[in-house]
C-alpha cells in the first residue's frame, strides 16, 4: 500500500515538475488590446501670466538726490518798492539753506528746509514815511518833527538777519507716459523780527518774504520739471521687460520631461498710483505676459509699450506673480512614470483574496475622453499549496481627474476590459474572481504622482528668475518662485498636457536716485 501511495506522489510531482519546466504551470496570455478611439489633437496653447512687482523708493534716496541737486546758497534783489516806508531803494537777499528732511504721510511727501540769511536795505525812505515820521515828531516837538521830516531824502544802507523754514509738499502721480508727476507746492514761513530804519521799525519777514517766495518758486519749478522729465522709472521697467522677453528651458536630461522651453512674451504694463509710507514711496507695477510651451529655444519679439496703463491698487492677496506653465508630455513618457509607480505592486492588498496579482509592466494610451491602462500581471493562486500561477494582460479604463490637494492624477470610473477575463489559464476562475478586487484596488491606488516633474520645472523656472535679480547698490530686485502647482489636465491620443501655475514674488528697492 505504501508503495502505491509513494508511486502516486512521484507521478503527481513529476507531472507538476513537467508543467513547471515547460511553462504550462504559468501560462502566458496574449489577449489583444481593446480598440482605441482617436482623440483630436490638442490645440496650441497660450496662457496669460501676471507678474506684479511692488517697487519701494526709499525716502532717504529721494532726500539724498535732492541734497545733491539743490543749491545751498541763493540770492535775490529787487529795485521795486517793497513797502510804504521805502522808495528809490534796493532790497537784497542772501540766503543759505540747511539740510533737507523728507517725511511720508497719507496725503503726500513733506520736505522741510531751514533757511537763514541777510536782508540788506539800501535807498531812501518813502515820502509818506517821512511825512508820517514828521507828523509824529510835531506832536511831541516841532523842531523834532522838522528834523524827522528831513529824513525823507536820507540815504539808507542797513542789514538784518533773517531765519525761517520752507515746507514743500509733493503729491506724486504716475502718468501714462511713464513719468512721475511730482505736484509740488511750497509754503515759506519766516521769523517775525524787525529792523529799525531811521527810527522806523521795518518787518524783516514782510520785506524778505516776496524775495524768498521768488527764490523758492524758481527752484520748485525747476525741480518739478526735472522730476517730471526724469525717465528713471521707464528705464528700470525697460531693463526688466527685456529680461522677461525670453524662452526658459524646461525638462530634458533626467527630469522625466522632454526637452521643452517656456516662452515668456510680455504684452502689457500697468501700475497703481504711488502709496506713501513713513520710509518709502511704493509704486506697484505689473506686467501681463503670454506664455506657451515650445519644443526649441525662441527669441520672441516684445515691443516695449508706449503707454503705462494706470490701474487700481491691488489687494494684498494680489501682490504676487502667477506664471502659467502648460507642460506637454508624450504619453510614452507618462507610461514610464506609471510603470515606475505600479511595477511590483501586489493587488489586492487584503490577505483574504484567492489570488495575488502582481504588476509586471504598465503602459498608458488614450481613447476618446478616457485613458487605457495596460497591465502585464502575474496572478498566483493562494488557496492551495500548489500555488498555481499565470501571466496575462489586464486592460483598465479610467477617466483622469486632478486631485489638487495631493497634486496627483487619479482615475475615476475605473472599469476592466472584457478581454481581461480571458487572460488566465489554469487559474482562470480564481483570477476572474479576483478581478473585482483588482479594479477596486486600482480605483484607490492607481494614480500618477507628478511631483518629481513639478519639482524639476519649479527649479528651472526659479533658476531663470534668478536673472531678474539685481543688486548694484542703487537698485535691488528680488525674484523668488514659491510654488508650482498643477491646476488642470488635458490630453489627446499622443500627449498629456499638464496645466500648472508657478507663483512667486518680485520686489524692487531703489536706494539711490540719479539725475534729479
Amino acid at each position: 500500500m505504501r508503495k502505491i501511495i509513494a508511486g502516486a506522489v512521484v507521478v503527481v510531482l513529476s507531472f507538476f515538475a513537467t508543467l513547471w519546466a515547460t511553462g504550462s504551470l504559468t501560462p502566458t496570455s496574449t489577449v489583444a488590446q481593446p480598440k482605441l478611439e482617436q482623440s483630436p489633437p490638442l490645440p496650441p496653447v497660450t496662457r496669460t501670466s501676471i507678474i506684479v512687482a511692488p517697487t519701494s523708493i526709499s525716502l532717504a534716496a529721494i532726500r539724498d538726490a535732492l541734497e545733491a541737486q539743490t543749491p545751498r546758497n541763493f540770492s535775490n534783489q529787487t529795485a521795486s518798492p517793497a513797502s510804504d516806508f521805502l522808495s528809490k531803494n534796493e532790497i537784497g537777499l542772501s540766503m543759505a539753506r540747511g539740510p533737507i528732511t523728507v517725511g511720508g504721510r497719507a496725503d503726500g511727501l513733506l520736505l522741510k528746509v531751514p533757511v537763514n540769511g541777510t536782508l540788506r536795505v539800501a535807498g531812501k525812505l518813502a515820502e509818506q514815511a517821512g511825512k508820517l515820521t514828521g507828523a509824529i515828531g510835531n506832536l511831541i516837538n516841532q523842531s523834532v518833527g522838522q528834523q524827522a521830516a528831513t529824513l525823507t531824502n536820507a540815504a539808507l544802507d542797513q542789514k538784518a538777519d533773517m531765519r525761517g523754514d520752507v515746507a514743500i509738499t509733493a503729491r506724486p502721480q504716475l502718468t501714462p507716459q511713464w513719468r512721475l508727476e511730482p505736484n509740488l507746492s511750497a509754503q515759506v514761513t519766516l521769523d517775525n523780527n524787525s529792523v529799525s530804519v531811521s527810527g522806523v521799525k521795518v518787518s524783516v519777514a514782510k520785506e524778505a518774504k516776496p524775495l524768498v517766495d521768488n527764490v523758492v518758486d524758481h527752484e520748485i519749478k525747476g525741480l518739478d520739471a526735472r522730476l517730471r522729465d526724469n525717465a528713471f522709472l521707464e528705464n528700470l521697467a525697460r531693463a526688466q521687460w527685456q529680461k522677461m522677453c525670453r524662452s526658459v528651458p524646461l525638462g530634458g536630461g533626467n527630469s522625466g520631461l522632454p526637452a521643452l522651453w517656456l516662452e515668456l512674451r510680455p504684452v502689457r504694463a500697468f501700475a497703481a498710483q504711488p502709496q506713501i509710507e513713513p520710509r518709502n514711496l511704493i509704486i506697484t507695477m505689473g506686467v501681463q505676459a503670454e506664455t506657451r510651451i515650445v519644443d526649441k529655444a525662441t527669441t520672441p519679439t516684445c515691443p516695449f509699450p508706449a503707454e503705462l496703463q494706470i490701474a487700481p491698487q491691488p489687494a494684498p492677496a494680489q501682490m504676487r506673480s502667477v506664471i502659467a506653465v502648460p507642460i506637454d508630455l508624450p504619453l510614452a513618457s507618462v507610461s514610464g512614470l506609471l510603470e515606475a509607480q505600479l511595477k511590483g505592486h501586489h493587488f489586492p492588498a487584503s490577505d483574504g483574496s484567492p489570488v495575488d496579482i502582481q504588476v509586471l509592466h504598465a503602459s498608458l494610451a488614450a481613447s476618446g475622453d478616457r485613458l487605457l491602462i495596460a497591465l502585464r500581471v502575474k496572478a498566483s493562486e493562494t488557496k492551495s499549496w500548489f500555488g498555481l500561477g499565470a501571466e496575462g494582460n489586464v486592460y483598465v479604463w479610467g477617466r483622469p481627474e486632478l486631485d489638487a490637494a495631493k497634486q496627483i492624477i487619479r482615475f475615476k470610473d475605473v472599469a476592466l476590459s472584457v478581454e481581461s477575463e480571458a487572460a488566465f489559464g489554469l487559474i482562470g476562475a480564481a483570477a476572474r474572481a479576483a478581478l473585482p478586487y483588482l479594479r477596486d484596488s486600482l480605483t484607490g491606488n492607481a494614480a500618477l504622482d507628478l511631483k518629481p516633474i513639478l519639482a524639476d520645472a519649479r527649479q528651472k523656472i526659479g533658476a531663470a528668475l534668478a536673472d531678474f535679480r539685481q543688486d548694484n547698490g542703487s537698485v535691488r530686485v528680488d525674484a523668488v518662485i514659491q510654488d508650482l502647482r498643477l491646476t488642470g489636465i488635458e490630453f489627446d491620443s499622443k500627449t498629456l498636457r499638464l496645466v500648472t501655475e508657478a507663483t512667486g514674488t518680485v520686489r524692487g528697492q531703489v536706494n539711490k536716485l540719479a539725475g534729479l
